[in-house]
Order: structure tokens, then C-alpha cells, then sequence
């Protein structure tokens, strides 16, 4: 008979697993203090924009609750909770310290408790085994096993998704890492990765985005160099992707966004410093790079408005986008935020238009929002926006774009008479 499965965090990552350990046949419980999360998903609807899920709910025997006490009846417990950080990027772990004590709390012998959310190095060591000890008397590797096994997920990608993308598992102990293994050999299609200990796959989440995060760094900063010097880096990089070995294609663009590839590197920048101090210079510096395209994407803008004596200040424009990647509602981290900001700091009278998003739009229609504006930013490329013509735009009296996302057709623009730039173009 399978083991009963408690997951703790039914967000973009919690709800997804919880919905395929089910349809494999364990009896899964989802536990989450959202509750209107908790209702949405009783009621067979997902609590984010996501059909692949609204069709799995229709289907799914798995219970939603707030009650925490159902760990109580579990032999596998899976803590999906978010670790952002702050606004100066400290990483905060409180969701992971509150999903812990919810966790020692109702916990039974023999039970292993799997961490996927994503954390710095030595986390599971020097604060979810101890927090658990503490509030369960239980004792780890003896009482109770502990496993981490980084969550790896792409919301909005139809060819990768939690059930075929391989995994990596890390754990106190043999025991564990055995019961971690066979548990997640028997829900996904993908490969399972064994690691020596817990800090080893702690470390494997921060390495992946971290490695994205330098690579688009790079390309964000020759975009920035190569804008002055005429060079379209959108073509130096196709070019360069030829070479069949040791190049990587990463494109620029107006920032970087979602839960983790802005997010993970700070928790081994802090880490490093705190623990050991050790400085990540390289980290660190890409972030900063990352961090200003924002304002190099305003930049832009204002120049581009500047060839025709036009000044920011009271200018009415529309930012399209708000969520931080292409026909999804998720907009954490996400970079139209903070050009929102810079464009307003600026003096622009701004408009703003996701229709994915539109709780946080100033407009309901693409119509709407365009109204009295001089010049658009797009910063997300949902589908619609890349299917829109230059007669579209040049209709609305829009004769300056900055493609954010180097989405749209440059050379059809430029031909229309549109003053384009893209981010490096």
C-alpha cells in the first residue's frame, strides 16, 4: 500500500506535485494558510492561470485544507513553500521556519520529510532538522528522515513540466535518500539523481540559476555596449550559435524576472559572506547588471524620444506586460515593475496593459491603453503583443517602440517608419 502524502504550499510548485502524486495513486493532502487558495482549489479551479492544472483538478481525489493536523496520517511530508527575499535581497526563510514547526508538530516516527523549496547550502542542517528536533523531540536520521530535492519547475512550458524533468535528491542519510529515491522514481518519467548529502543538492538549485543569471548578464551587457556601437547583438549571438560545441544562446532583454533566477543567486551571495566570508563578486555583479536593465530599457526611451524634442516629463506612454514571462499571470520578480518605477521617476505619465494581469493594469483593453500615448515599452512578449503590426501601432498614434523583449519584426518597424529599439538592436 503507498505511503499517504502531506504537501506543504500549494503554489506553483506545491500544487503541480500534489496533483501527480495523486493521479499515481497515493492518497495526497495539500495543505496551505491560503485559504482562499484552499476554496479555489476545492472547487476545482486552479488559484493561477494554468490549464494544464484546471483540467488535472476536474479529475484529482486529492484534499485541500488548511488543517495542518493531516500530517498526523502521513508517511512522506513535502515543504513547497516560496523563500524570497527582502527588498535590499536578504534571503528570508520565515515560510520555510513556519512550514517546519507546522510540521514537527504533527509529525509521527518513520516519517521522511523532503524540503523542495529552494534554499542556500546548509539550510536543512542548521535550520530544518533542528527546528523539527526541537518542537517534535524526534531525532533526525533516527525518528525521522530528512531529504531535499530542489524543485524544478517552468510554469507556462508545454514540453517540461514536474513529471518529466529530471530530479536531483539529497539526504541526512542512506534511509532516507532511499525512501526519498524510490518515492520520486515512482511518480516522474525523468531521471533521479542521487546526491552524497544535503548540502550537495541544496547547492545544485543555486548552480542552475545562478548559471542563468551570469549568462544573461553577459548578453545584457554586450546589448548595452553594442547599442553604441551599431551592432544588432540579437544577430551576433544567432551567429555565434552556429559553432556547434561550447556556446550557449542566452538573449537580452529589459530585466530579468520570476521566483528564481533574480532570487536564488542572493541566497549563496549571503550565504558565502555570512558563513564564511566569502565574497561572490561574480554573482554579485551580475545581479547588478540584471538589476539595471530596468533603467537602461527607460534609458532608451527617453533618447529615442529625445531625436524628436520630446521630454518625459508629462509625456503619456504604455508599458505592455507586467507579468515576468510570456502568456502566464505570474508576475513575482517581475522586471515591468520596476521599469513602471523608473518611468515615472522619469516624469512619464504611465499606462499599463497585460491582459494576463489585468488587476494590475491601469487599462482593460490593448485599445485603452494606448490612448494619448507617444511611445510603448513592451515588457513581457506575450503572443498577442508579438502578433501586433506596425499599422497597428502607427493606427494609435504610437511612432516610438522600445521592444523589451526583442519580440516584433525590427526591420518591418523601422520600414513603417516606426522609431524601434530593441534591447542591443
Amino acid at each position: 500500500m503507498k505511503e499517504k502524502i502531506a504537501v506543504i504550499g500549494l503554489g506553483y510548485v506545491g500544487l503541480p506535485l500534489a496533483l501527480l502524486a495523486s493521479k499515481k495513486g497515493y492518497e495526497v493532502y495539500g495543505v496551505d494558510i491560503n485559504k482562499d487558495r484552499i476554496e479555489a482549489i476545492n472547487q476545482k479551479h486552479s488559484p493561477f492561470l494554468d490549464a494544464k492544472i484546471e483540467q488535472e483538478l476536474q479529475s484529482s481525489k486529492f484534499i485541500a485544507t488548511t488543517d495542518s493536523q493531516v500530517v498526523k496520517d502521513c508517511q512522506i511530508v513535502i515543504i513547497c513553500v516560496p523563500t524570497p527575499v527582502s527588498e535590499d535581497k536578504i534571503p528570508n526563510l520565515r515560510p520555510v521556519e513556519g512550514a517546519c514547526l507546522t510540521v514537527a508538530r504533527n509529525l509521527t516516527k518513520g516519517s521522511l520529510v523532503i524540503l523542495e523549496s529552494t534554499v542556500n547550502p546548509g539550510v536543512c542542517e542548521s535550520i530544518v532538522i533542528p527546528i523539527i528536533e526541537k518542537e517534535s523531540g524526534l531525532k533526525a536520521g533516527v525518528d525521522f528522515y530528512v531529504a531535499h530535492c530542489p524543485e524544478r519547475i517552468n510554469p507556462g512550458d508545454k514540453k517540461w513540466h514536474v513529471e518529466n524533468i529530471n530530479r536531483v535528491i539529497g539526504s541526512l542519510e542512506a534511509t532516507g535518500l532511499k525512501m526519498a529515491y524510490d518515492f520520486y522514481t515512482s511518480i516522474i518519467s525523468g531521471s533521479v539523481y542521487k546526491m552524497n548529502n544535503l548540502k550537495e543538492a541544496e547547492a545544485v538549485k543555486i548552480v542552475e540559476n545562478s548559471f542563468r543569471d551570469i549568462n544573461i548578464a553577459f548578453v545584457n551587457e554586450l546589448a548595452m555596449s553594442f547599442s553604441r556601437l551599431g551592432i544588432d547583438v540579437v544577430n551576433v549571438i544567432n551567429g555565434a550559435e552556429t559553432k556547434p560545441f561550447s556556446f550557449l544562446a542566452h538573449y537580452p532583454g529589459c530585466g530579468v524576472g520570476g521566483h528564481c533566477i533574480p532570487v536564488d543567486p542572493y541566497y549563496l551571495i549571503e550565504y558565502a559572506k555570512q558563513e564564511n566570508g566569502f565574497n561572490h563578486a561574480f554573482l554579485s555583479l551580475a545581479r547588478e547588471i540584471n538589476n539595471n536593465m530596468p533603467k537602461f530599457t527607460v534609458d532608451l526611451l527617453t533618447t529615442a524620444l529625445g531625436e524628436k524634442n520630446i521630454k518625459p516629463t508629462g509625456t503619456r506612454i504604455t508599458i505592455l506586460g507586467i507579468s515576468y514571462k510570456a502568456d502566464i499571470d505570474d508576475d513575482r520578480e517581475s522586471p515591468a515593475f520596476e521599469i513602471i518605477s523608473e518611468a515615472k521617476k522619469a516624469g512619464y505619465d504611465v499606462s499599463i496593459f497585460d491582459p494576463f494581469v489585468l488587476a494590475k493594469s491601469t487599462a482593460q483593453t490593448l485599445t485603452e491603453a494606448l490612448k494619448d500615448s507617444m511611445a510603448v515599452i513592451i515588457a513581457t512578449n506575450h503572443s498577442d503583443f508579438k502578433k501586433l503590426s506596425p499599422e497597428f501601432f502607427l493606427t494609435n498614434n504610437i511612432s516610438t517602440i522600445i521592444d523589451g523583449r526583442n519580440c516584433l519584426d525590427k526591420e518591418k518597424f523601422i520600414q513603417a517608419g516606426i522609431t524601434y529599439r530593441g534591447i542591443g538592436r
